[in-house]
């Protein structure tokens, strides 16, 4: 089959790979449609972070030239003895493997899971004509729900998952800070939250986005913005703030926004030490959440059904590029930052294109 291989940061190449093989518990997908998100462009252009190439990764045992792709759909075309339900069925895949086992998942987080791994970033993922998933991180896609709209599940499920550890009460004042693309996913998640909803960004194209999304105000940051001035705009504060931008500073402003009492969830990833003075925070009882990934159970049939309610492919997405055209058409695109919204990939019928081409002309398509 043909499918986009991470050999070395940016070294991606269209090439051929092995077919993979099914387990009783599996079902291998055609691809239709793959998402790409800002962790695929960091580990092509400053990785590997997540990416096994050097070292095997210690759940899934991977390691060397990965296939990226965690968040996409497809039909299953073949299934194992134990899934035989999803045969023919279209799906959206959670990507994040979890054993069943340990006391996480015992809990209901298995997105903690000790044995965690993640298609895509762990193990080969869906930039490919097929992948091979556990089937119970594979969800139906309702009938009525276009494939444009379901290749947005996953990150939606991520935005959901948020959303409920924040446990936002009705009435609530929210803000978020960043409308980056899991800003977004977010503001879409709170979708009929009663209270007010203010979208925070320093690019004004996001804050419109952000009103479409359901954002009841919006607030350009200045890109000098300071805890104190941010806070003098909302001197009453804020019951719950998500940090989603990640940047140097964006939690400490997050903190200074949070009421006496309130919630801060950080989202955004930053491996740089942060200054934040935590005699305030303590003081002021300011409460913290963290959030990663989703939990496929729940979080995953959620935002399908919120997709069928809600499609939002019109409005988060930049454009569609084939399979053979993703490092210059995607990845080149995401890590110039000349996209505005999401790009998917797009695997139909790559087969029947790259079949019609010599060996040495796919294996040429490398950056």
């Amino acid at each position: 089959m043909i499918a986009a291989v991470l050999h070395e940061p940016g070294d991606m190449r269209i090439e051929r790979v092995p077919i993979p093989e099914i387990g009783s518990d599996d079902v291998k997908i055609a691809v239709t449609l793959n998402g790409l998100c800002g962790t695929d462009v960091t580990e092509y252009t400053k990785g590997p972070m997540m990416v096994p190439l050097h070292t095997p990764h210690p759940n899934s045992g991977h390691v060397g030239p990965t296939v990226l792709g965690h968040e996409f759909i497809g039909t299953v075309v073949e299934a194992g003895a134990n899934a035989t339900h999803l045969m023919g069925r279209r799906v959206a895949c959670g990507a994040g493997v979890s054993c069943g086992e340990c006391d996480q998942c015992a809990a209901g987080r298995t997105n903690l899971c000790r044995k965690y791994f993640t298609l895509g970033l762990s193990v080969n993922g869906g930039l490919a004509e097929y992948v091979v998933a556990p089937a119970d991180i594979c969800v139906p896609i309702p009938d009525g729900l276009s494939d444009e709209d379901a290749v947005l599940a996953q990150p939606l499920a991520v935005g959901i998952h948020t959303v409920r550890r924040a446990h936002v009460q009705p009435g609530q004042s929210v803000a978020l800070i960043g409308l980056g693309a899991i800003g977004a996913f977010i503001c879409a998640a709170l979708r009929g939250h009663d209270g007010e909803v203010i979208a925070m960004d320093v690019d004004p194209a996001r804050l419109d986005l952000a009103r479409e999304l359901g954002a009841t105000s919006t607030h350009l940051l200045s890109m000098d913005e300071t805890p104190l001035s941010i806070r003098a705009a909302y001197p009453q504060g804020i019951d719950v703030v998500f940090e989603t931008a990640g940047v140097t500073g964006a939690a400490e402003r997050a903190y200074a926004l949070a009421v006496e009492g309130g919630t801060v969830v950080l989202v955004g990833l930053n491996k740089t030490p942060q200054p934040l003075v935590l005699s305030s925070i303590v003081l002021r009882e300011v409460n913290t959440v963290t959030t990663v990934a989703h939990v496929c159970a729940e979080d995953m049939p959620d935002a399908l059904d919120l997709l069928l309610e809600r499609p939002l492919a019109h409005l988060l997405v930049d454009t569609t590029v084939p399979l053979s055209d993703v490092v210059e058409g995607a990845f080149a695109r995401l890590a110039a930052g000349k996209a505005t919204g999401k790009i998917i990939v797009d695997a139909r019928g790559i087969g029947e294109t790259a079949s019609a081409s010599s060996t040495a002309e796919e294996h040429s398509l490398t950056t």
